[in-house]
């Protein structure tokens, strides 16, 4: 048998040992590696944890009276808004014809004075403008004429009547004379209505003209000058009365069975403010609007203003249900980490005064006294102080859903319970919220 060479196996094991042990080193400073890296990952995701609840648990900011000026912050509370069952239609205004008015004349003249100009209110009546002609005169004259000559042959009439019955004079005298008579009466007549229809006066042959109002309203076109030629049947001035200016509004074939006279219309002015209008259907139109596939649909205008004219383009709902929500203007809503947001005014206090600063104790170095700020929790030692003295606006953030959208209006529910009476803020919610994200992130009060 073979003897074992024990040199030779001592060697392997030395060999095997020394590969175990760096074996065993790499793989501890793989490990140590990787642990150091999970744990710089940890870190940063903690950090970025603790940064979001920090932001999300921000849900109070404070506003002194500078700022609250500055951000035009406005407050209200829920509309009622039919956000849901409504029809949507476009349409324009419109007026009525009986409401707009042509001055023109009836015989060809000349302008020898404009009363009024254009934009001008005017009542009915009133004088516009004067023209003159050797036409009216003449006119004038043969009225006054007539009228002499009426008298003549009223009395003359009268005297040939007592005469016939006593049988004095022959019958064919009599009738020559009523007629003269009846003819005369008949042209005195005709040149009477022809001076009312022209105003002209009936006592002197004076030829002038005044054109007056025929509606009281406004002047919008004014076509003439000193010197210009009064034609017939030209349009000299225009005038319109938007006391009665109502809302034609184009409805689809799909939507006519919804709508009935008597609904409620709400409508806003395409480029205006954006404020909101309301009105009442009182017409629907028998056929199509040219080949629109649409029907007219006349609402009556409930709170007209002095901005509307005839031709604005307007955007309206017609409510056709009746189940109104509660509702807040769409500015009022911000949206933040993934979520949507209102603020609520909580209350208010009224800071103290300089004088009333300085009769307070000093010493420990606090504007204000412990009591005060263990109650309201702030850290005045940040270096920001009040800017303004005056009124402090303390806002809470309250999370809520949304639902329809129409007519800058959008369909509000709180996710907790405010009161009935909250004061919500509905312009300036994003200065708010960024006052908010600012004093967050250690640049102003936290709550």
């Amino acid at each position: 048998m073979k003897k074992i060479n024990f040199k030779v196996v001592i060697y392997i094991i030395l060999g095997l040992a020394a590969v175990f042990a760096l074996d065993y080193f790499l793989l501890r400073n793989t490990i140590a590696e990787e642990t150091h890296n999970h744990e710089e990952h940890s870190g940063e995701e903690k950090e970025k944890e603790k940064e979001g609840e920090n932001s999300s648990a921000a849900k109070e900011v404070e506003l002194n009276e500078a700022q609250f000026k500055a951000a035009n912050i406005e407050l209200g509370t829920f509309a009622q808004k039919n956000l849901s069952e409504v029809v949507n239609a476009n349409g324009y205004t419109e007026l009525p014809p009986q409401n707009q008015a042509d001055v023109s004349v009836h015989v060809t003249g000349v302008v020898s004075r404009i009363n009024v100009i254009e934009g001008q209110q005017v009542r009915k009546g009133q004088v516009l403008a004067i023209v003159e002609s050797p036409e009216f005169a003449r006119l004038q004259e043969a009225y006054i004429t007539s009228k002499s000559n009426l008298e003549f042959l009223k009395l003359e009439f009268e005297r040939q009547k007592t005469l016939s019955e006593e049988n004095v004079n022959s019958k064919k005298v009599f009738q020559r004379t009523k007629a003269d008579y009846e003819t005369e009466k008949a042209r005195f007549a005709s040149l009477g209505k022809q001076l009312s229809l022209m105003n002209l006066s009936s006592s002197s042959a004076t030829g002038s003209m005044p054109l007056v109002a025929p509606i009281s309203g406004s002047v919008t076109n004014i076509n003439i000058k000193i010197g210009s030629n009064a034609e017939v049947g030209k349009p000299l001035l225009s005038i319109v009365d938007n006391s009665k200016l109502h809302v034609d509004l184009l409805v689809y074939e799909k939507d006519l069975g919804k709508v009935k006279p008597g609904q409620t219309v709400r409508f806003v002015l395409t480029n205006q403010d954006n404020t909101e209008i309301k009105g009442k259907v009182f017409n629907i139109s028998q056929s199509f609007e040219n080949d629109t596939k649409s029907v007219a649909v006349h609402a009556e205008i409930l709170n007209p203003g002095t901005s509307l004219i005839p031709g604005m383009y307007v955007n309206a709902l017609i409510d056709v249900g009746a189940k109104p929500v509660n509702a807040l203007p769409a500015d009022a809503v911000v949206r933040a980490e993934g979520r949507e947001y209102i603020f609520i005014l909580e209350e208010g206090h009224k800071e103290e005064s300089h004088d009333e600063k300085e009769g307070h104790d000093h010493g420990d170095g606090h504007n204000h006294d412990d009591a005060h700020d263990e109650k309201e929790g702030h850290s005045h030692d940040d270096g920001h102080g009040h800017e303004d003295e005056g009124n402090m606006f303390h806002f809470q953030r309250i999370e809520v859903k949304t639902g329809t959208s129409q007519l800058g209006f959008v369909q509000v529910t709180p996710l907790q319970e405010i009161p009935k009476d909250a004061k919500i803020v509905l312009k300036g919610a994003y200065y708010i919220q960024s006052h908010l994200i600012k004093s967050a992130g250690g640049g102003g009060h936290q709550h």
